[in-house]
């Protein structure tokens, strides 16, 4: 599936089964490999962050609807799509104050040191090369419900154990 198949009342965003996510990290090299042009995971526009030694969870823009980093941006860096609700960052405005950070409650925007700038999931312009790329399955464009159900139930699967279901 690609971004543009999207609705535009239901945004779809790079989201991961963490039941799935091995923590290879692939994702990481892949996004930096096609936005940056180089293997290196810290250029990446997805974080795996390891919650537990059995818990990788792949962090990336959840493209909120009112996007509390573009409201929070004093130099109106950061702009919404309103047809796929990626969020374009204008490197140029960006002054790294850090405003667009800390207002982000999933943590999806990173910073680019060499460029002085934030970076934000672009959805790769149409096809995620994360969800194309990720040898387990484990990322896909889903919505914030199909994704706190895949939360839920890789939470309850971690936590009771199979024998007693």
């Amino acid at each position: 599936m690609v971004a543009s198949d999207q609705m535009t009342d239901e945004k779809k965003f790079v989201g991961a089964d963490f039941e799935k996510c091995t923590g290879c990290r692939v994702c990481e090299l892949v996004c930096a490999l096609e936005n940056e042009k180089t293997f290196d995971p810290k250029l990446s526009r997805i974080k795996v962050l390891r919650l537990h030694q059995l818990v990788d969870m792949p962090v990336a823009c959840r493209l909120c609807e009112d996007a509390p980093c573009v409201r929070s941006c004093p130099r109106d860096a950061l702009t919404q799509s309103e047809e796929t609700g990626v969020i374009m960052v204008d490197d140029t405005k960006c002054d790294l104050c850090g405003w667009c950070l800390e207002s982000c409650k999933h943590g999806a925007l990173f910073l680019n040191q060499d460029k002085k700038t934030v970076m934000i999931c672009n959805l790769c312009e149409g096809t995620p090369q994360c969800v194309e790329w990720c040898p387990e399955a484990a990322l896909s464009l889903m919505t914030q419900k199909e994704f706190d159900q895949k939360a839920r139930k890789a939470t309850v699967n971690k936590i009771i154990p199979e024998a007693w279901r």
